[in-house]
């Protein structure tokens, strides 16, 4: 397992170890003790599972203390371009993106700490598996505006065409009305 440092404090690549043969291909997508020992100590609790067509967008969601969440995200089938935004008030990197393409193919995992706001666009009909450090708590679920001119975000639309969007993802409010939430 490699693990790629990324701009933002705490975010990280992961690249598994895949092993190949002409029966097809192992690889281990999570293992504790691998996962201490490049640092990262944390306790999944739940494990989910999306299906997104050609076009979708997620995000950016996130999920507030006292229930924050981490994420280990892969996908299994098609291709994403994933997202995460710091929204940690007191981090260096705060308010910075960083987008990463997850594919089936490359195998790459992103892993995102608490304090994050994440999303991704499915750049082709597409499955994600995740992690999560804590279950799902809707008095708790947040979510800011995809495209919040705070973030900059560069989404590689296809062809220029407006995300498909849930009811949620289209009302997010821009993060200057969320005030702080992860100090």
């Amino acid at each position: 397992m490699n693990i790629v440092t990324t701009p933002l404090s705490g975010l990280v690549i992961i690249e598994p170890q895949v092993f190949a043969d002409d029966r097809g291909w192992f690889f281990e997508s999570y293992n504790v003790n691998a996962f201490r020992k490049s640092g990262i100590e944390t306790t999944f609790v739940q494990d989910n599972h999306s299906q997104s067509k050609q076009g979708v967008l997620r995000g950016l969601h996130f999920q507030r203390p006292p229930k924050a969440m981490s994420k280990l995200v892969r996908c299994t089938r098609g291709r994403v371009w994933d997202v995460a935004v710091d929204i940690r008030a007191h981090s260096n990197t705060f308010k910075q993106w960083f987008g990463i393409e997850l594919t089936a193919e490359n195998k790459k995992m992103l892993y995102i700490p608490e304090g994050f706001a994440h999303g991704f666009y499915a750049l082709e009909d597409c499955e994600l598996v995740y992690k999560c450090s804590a279950t799902f708590d809707a008095a708790l679920d947040g979510s800011v505006a995809w495209n919040d001119a705070a973030f900059h975000v560069q989404w590689p639309l296809l062809n220029d065409v407006e995300p498909f969007l849930s009811e949620k993802d289209r009302t997010a409010p821009p993060f200057d009305k969320l005030g702080v939430i992860f100090k």
